[in-house]
């Protein structure tokens, strides 16, 4: 069996950042690394949920909404991927939004979006000020961060 790209990658060189993952087609997979690996420093699933429920909403309601495919969290609580259709948006520009949207959430005044049994499976413990203290931290570590910056090495 051959191995997955993000199995190729030496996760214990890998340092917090923004990288380029992978390319499949236009589909391009973004790792927004915001813990060291193996180290046993890991994002709590309340961090991870409350995250994902802001910038996911923020990303689908931006304007470059119909170049989203997905946002979400690794399993091995490190962080999360950004899908997008690069035949719509650059990696320059993809940088940019993420830099936006992560400052944007890290600054979030309003209601947790999806915080209800209906609209989620486990709306217990999603927390706005979590959520914002996750995305000012990852705002922050990328607010420099360019395209030439996302390799792996």
């Amino acid at each position: 069996m051959e191995r997955i790209a993000s199995f190729t990658v030496d996760h214990n060189k890998l340092q917090p950042g923004l990288y380029l993952s992978r390319r499949d087609g236009d589909v391009v997979t973004f790792d927004l690394r915001f813990k060291k690996p193996n180290t046993g420093d890991l994002l709590t699933n309340a961090e991870m949920h409350s995250a994902e429920h802001l910038i996911a909403t923020l990303l689908r309601n931006s304007r470059e909404k119909d170049a989203v495919v997905y946002f979400g969290p690794m399993g091995c609580q490190t962080g999360f991927y950004f899908l997008f259709d690069g035949s719509r948006l650059s990696l320059e520009g993809a940088v940019e939004l993420l830099k936006e949207v992560f400052a944007a959430a890290g600054e979030y005044q309003g209601k947790m979006p999806g915080r209800s049994a209906k609209e989620c499976g486990n709306y217990v413990n999603l927390d706005v000020e979590t959520g914002r203290a996750v995305c000012k931290f990852y705002a922050d570590l990328i607010a420099e961060w360019t395209a030439e910056r996302l390799s792996y090495d």
